[in-house]
């Protein structure tokens, strides 16, 4: 086992996002193994001993595939046969590795189920040999357009002009200089000069040894019209190649190949193409011939149909209610199977971008469940099916840690909003959080930020003149919420945050993009009091120094007498309150003056900690909260390492909690398969943290009632990555530039100056009487400015001279 799962995270996973690429965008990649000092010192006896290296892999899996099977969840399904759903690889693991690369193929035995099938788009070369690559055009998943520079050609494909490199012009031999590289943009370009040979489909049959060998035959008819016969290849092929599943969107191929195979043939699947697209064979549209499946039934025992078939999308990117065609095609006999599933495409926003939920809404839905998947990245099907299928809500908790939201759900609705906490709620976090701000009449209220432009809308408001420059808090000009009374800001609208728009355009749940309220202080602890889930809240305060000395404010008196307004003293309940902030200063004196928890946020990316600031942080804090990349630092989106702080500060007794965790596969490492749950699994399995501060509590929470982690062998898909394991296969002219290390953390970043006073502000209502010891909303005497009682002096004498 421990051969497995070394060798599975080695693997690990890919992703060069280039900005301002569209997701799903078509272009190129590819990989290889072994450690990546000697890949640079001998790529040739790289893939020599890479390939001794994945067959022994693949010999340790035939072994532990008995085993891997029983542990399997026994619950009754609802397929047509009863059992689990199949695990379909595109291409092998195409979402990590170069589509149908060997190593691509041997990646999906490391990291799914055991009998994962494997799919192999069969194109024909001008010889007739049979090979397993995407497409008949070869530009996209190849570097062709280098190595044959001069031989593009034109031909009419599905009645359409086609201008590419066709495999038909080229015999096998002329493909012997031609490699597999990445077919899709949003994946990473790191492989592409691993040089990965196309193979046979003999090649792939033999050497992969899969438990099911699935042949896709995506352009009988064109081959067919330039003198090449596919039927004729799979019949000489079938004689020393198993074929388990064949599938094919034409109704003639099947015509022509029926009852040829003999009793032991292959499954044969109809594929459907868009609902729009016309049949070639009888020039009907899939769409109709989806309405005639007892015709279907007449020549496939199964279907594959794209996800729309059974999950319908708007315009909008929403879920529409699903259809009835897999109970229709379960009542005719015909196993369905969905495809187009991969993490790094578009997501209907119901799925919150994760591509998990997904899988499950396809096979664990109360309704229906597909027969199986076709994905790019099988290691996600199999812990949809494995690990996470048929748990119900009131599955067991398998793993201790705290989920903690980050401004309540906030990548589903506006942060800090009435709708953002009570989605966190129903979604399992333990606790929820409120990132303090003060008005300027002296309420505390829940709000991402002290500038109210990052999470509202105010560029219409009639506040907008009222935007200021505080280099204590930022260089540039923002609209302070210290600014606006708790009335005026109720009249703003809330904004949900995107943080990949820009460079990436991935949008948050546009519909909801400004629903919801703020709400004060007092309004979220009695919300989170009336739960009866939660098991506490958390109050960030940050620029405490300044609200004081600059605006009269004092947070943590705001903060305490809120508390107990609430209800929420030491002795009246049971709601854990933790108090965060990145300044020692305010958790000494909130210290001073409670016994809430305290937990202390440090604010930079930090590579070690002296045993000396360690102990420093003991004196005031509970708790620590650091970034993601302090516990696995990355460069260019690849995981480099692993630190030993998580180690080093639990050996203090001191509880380590991570941010920020989101469902966006762009917000992860390559080394996660665009997987959120492996980065959870990762951080909470393998690195051993605390807690997850994330804006998807869903996800983090749905992972603490996975069932894998019961299992006494873990699967290899619920398996933490191997800090730096995707490296070892980075072509060596594409690796990341060596990173400086991070700082470590000392005394002299803990130690800061106490808080300053109080200081006295002006009021902001029209002149009048001032009392000298009239009390601010937050309990602190508010003494009246010198300047002001001599205003008030000169304008007496100016009366009296004036009589």
């Amino acid at each position: 086992q421990k051969a497995l799962s070394s060798l599975s995270l080695s693997l690990c996973k890919s992703r060069s996002v280039s900005k301002k690429s569209k997701v799903g965008e078509v272009a190129a990649g590819i990989p290889q193994v072994l450690p990546m000092t000697y890949m640079q010192d001998n790529p040739g006896m790289l893939r020599l001993r890479a390939s001794r290296f994945l067959l022994f892999a693949l010999i340790l899996i035939q072994l532990l595939a008995t085993q891997l099977l029983a542990q399997r969840s026994k619950t009754p399904w609802q397929t047509l046969s009863g059992e689990a759903p199949l695990i379909i690889a595109r291409g092998g693991f195409s979402g990590l590795l170069p589509d149908s690369s060997v190593d691509s193929y041997s990646f999906v035995s490391q990291t799914s189920v055991p009998d994962a099938v494997l799919w192999c788009d069969v194109q024909l070369t001008k010889d007739g040999t049979g090979i397993c690559f995407p497409d008949v055009t070869m530009k996209d998943a190849s570097n062709m357009e280098v190595a044959y520079p001069n031989r593009k050609n034109s031909y009419f494909l599905n009645g359409v002009l086609t201008q590419d490199w066709f495999t038909i012009d080229f015999t096998f031999k002329d493909l012997t200089s031609v490699f597999l590289i990445r077919g899709i943009l949003s994946r990473s370009n790191a492989f592409d000069n691993n040089q990965y040979a196309i193979s046979t489909v003999e090649n792939i049959a033999t050497k992969m040894k899969p438990e099911g060998f699935w042949l896709n035959v995506q352009h009988d008819a064109f081959y067919t019209q330039h003198n090449l016969s596919m039927s004729r290849f799979l019949l000489s092929v079938s004689k020393t190649v198993i074929i388990d599943y064949l599938s094919s969107p034409e109704v003639d191929f099947f015509r022509n190949i029926s009852g040829r195979f003999g009793k032991k043939g292959p499954k044969f699947v109809f594929r459907f193409l868009e609902k729009d697209v016309v049949e070639v064979s009888t020039n009907q549209t899939y769409g109709s011939l989806m309405r005639n499946l007892t015709f279907i039934k007449t020549f496939a025992s199964g279907v594959l149909v794209p996800k729309s078939y059974i999950w319908p999308i708007d315009k909008s990117q929403y879920l529409l209610p699903h259809t009835s065609f897999v109970q229709d095609a379960h009542k005719a006999g015909l196993e369905v199977y969905a495809s187009v599933f991969g993490n790094d495409f578009d997501l209907a926003y119901n799925y919150s971008f994760d591509p998990l939920a997904e899988y499950l809404s396809f096979i664990d839905n109360g309704d229906f469940s597909v027969d199986g998947v076709l994905s790019d990245f099988p290691l996600t099907a199999s812990s949809a099916v494995d690990c996470f299928s048929h748990l119900g809500s009131n599955a067991t908790t398998q793993v201790d840690f705290l989920v903690i939201s980050k401004n309540g759900a906030s990548g589903d609705y506006p942060g800090c909003t009435d709708l953002a906490y009570s989605k966190a709620i129903r979604d399992g976090a333990d606790i929820i959080d409120c990132s303090l701000q003060m008005s300027s009449d002296g309420i505390p209220f829940c709000l991402s930020s002290i500038d109210l432009g990052e999470s509202m809308n105010f560029v219409q408001s009639p506040f907008r003149n009222r935007s200021s420059t505080v280099p204590e808090i930022v260089p540039s000009s923002g609209l302070y919420s210290f600014s606006l009374a708790w009335s005026e800001i109720q009249t703003l609208t809330p904004a949900i945050t995107n943080p990949y728009n820009k460079d990436f355009s991935l949008f948050r749940n546009p519909e909801e993009r400004s629903s919801g309220k703020l709400l004060s202080l007092s309004d979220f602890l009695n919300l989170a009091k009336n739960s009866t889930s939660l098991t506490g809240v958390l109050i960030i305060v940050e620029h405490a120094a300044y609200l004081r000395e600059k605006q009269g404010l004092d947070v943590v008196i705001a903060v305490l007498d809120t508390l107990t307004e609430a209800g929420y003293s030491n002795t009246t309940t049971t709601t854990k309150v933790m108090i965060q902030s990145t300044n020692s200063s305010v958790l000494i004196d909130f210290k001073k003056q409670s016994s809430y928890e305290t937990v202390y946020k440090v604010e930079e990316n930090i590579g070690d900690i002296l045993d000396s600031a360690i102990e420093d942080i003991k004196k005031f804090a509970d708790a620590v909260v650091i970034h993601k990349t302090s516990v696995f630092p990355t460069s260019q989106s690849f995981i480099t390492g692993q630190t030993k702080l998580v180690e080093r500060l639990q050996k203090f007794q001191i509880p380590v909690y991570v941010e920020v965790f989101r469902n966006e596969f762009v917000s992860q490492p390559w080394d996660f398969f665009s997987d959120a749950t492996v980065e959870i699994n990762s951080h909470v399995t393998g690195a051993g943290i605390n807690g997850t501060i994330t804006e998807f509590p869903l996800t983090a929470a749905r992972y603490k009632r996975n069932r894998c982690l019961a299992l006494k062998d873990p699967p290899p898909y619920m398996i933490p990555v191997q800090p730096a394991g995707l490296l070892t296969i980075v072509s060596p002219s594409s690796l990341p530039p060596a990173a400086a290390p991070e700082p470590v953390f000392t005394d002299a970043d803990v130690t800061e100056p106490p808080l300053p006073p109080v200081t006295a502000r002006a009021p902001t209502t029209s002149p009048g009487p001032v009392s000298t010891d009239e009390k601010s909303p937050n309990g602190q005497t508010r003494v009246a400015p010198l300047s002001l009682l001599l205003s008030a002096f000169a304008m007496v004498l100016a009366s009296l001279l004036l009589r």
